[in-house]
């Protein structure tokens, strides 16, 4: 790794696990990171969890952190929709625990219950395994009649031991598909998440390295905030479409373990 990085910015699913599996020796590649005097925090699309939670997470894994190293699409949609609805009020919810809680968090209430007729300020689409039809039906209702569609982020699919199962950006595909609506998007690979973790590191973009393994999301958003890139081939990304992006990718790795020995 070149000497000018002083930071890392690091995506979790695909990265640092499978669902519940690690990926390597995670104290030790922290311990190496450490070692080398690289500050590091997170930027993970993934709108299921809570910074609490990702935080214990870490935990049982052997590696401790501060809840301020973490930076969720979740935090980054109820912040964007607190500047939209400045208010709050409610919000028609497909996700789970880490959303409802953000959101929650800046005055929205989150409306979970297909069953409720409440007309919300907005319909949030995240990663949810217990959606049902019900509450596709629901928000697709509420889209139609004119209600704005947020997606915390596009992820089609979500990585797991067993292989590719469908993610946020998979339910917000089925939405798109029964409204004709696009969703406004959060999340990676817009750039907002990156700079408010470069803002909490105190690095700039040229020497701080983003480190995920999904081309359209994770790598587009570090060099959409001129940040160095790093594709690990743990998750989602073959080296193959890693070698034919453009612009090219700083660097290429098998996983995190060995683009930080």
């Amino acid at each position: 790794m070149h000497k000018d990085i002083k930071a890392l910015i690091l995506d979790m699913d695909g990265v640092l696990w499978r669902e519940a599996t690690p990926i390597g020796d995670l104290p030790a590649i922290f311990a190496r990171i450490r070692e080398a005097g690289l500050k590091f925090a997170f930027a993970t699309n993934n709108s299921t969890k809570t910074v609490d939670g990702f935080v214990k997470v870490m935990q049982d894994f052997g590696v401790g952190l501060d809840a301020g190293q973490i930076m969720t699409s979740s935090l980054a949609t109820a912040e964007v929709l607190r500047r939209q609805f400045p208010n709050g009020g409610p919000i028609f919810l497909i996700g789970e625990t880490g959303i409802a809680s953000a959101l929650e968090s800046k005055g929205f209430q989150a409306i979970t219950d297909a069953q409720d007729e409440t007309r919300p300020l907005a319909v949030v689409v995240g990663f949810d395994r217990q959606c049902t039809y019900a509450k596709l039906r629901r928000a697709t209702l509420h889209i139609r009649s004119g209600v704005p569609f947020i997606g915390t982020n596009p992820d089609k699919t979500f990585p797991s031991p067993q292989g590719l199962v469908p993610g946020a950006g998979a339910l917000q595909a089925a939405l798109t598909a029964a409204t004709d609506a696009q969703p406004q998007v959060i999340g990676k690979p817009s750039p907002e998440m990156m700079r408010i973790v470069l803002a909490r590191l105190g690095t700039r973009p040229a020497e701080t390295l983003v480190v995920g393994d999904r081309l359209e999301t994770d790598i587009a958003a570090g060099q959409a905030a001129g940040c160095k890139t790093a594709l690990v081939l743990s998750g989602v990304s073959t080296r193959a479409q890693a070698e034919s992006w453009s612009p090219a990718i700083d660097y290429i790795a098998e996983d995190l373990g060995s683009l930080v020995a």
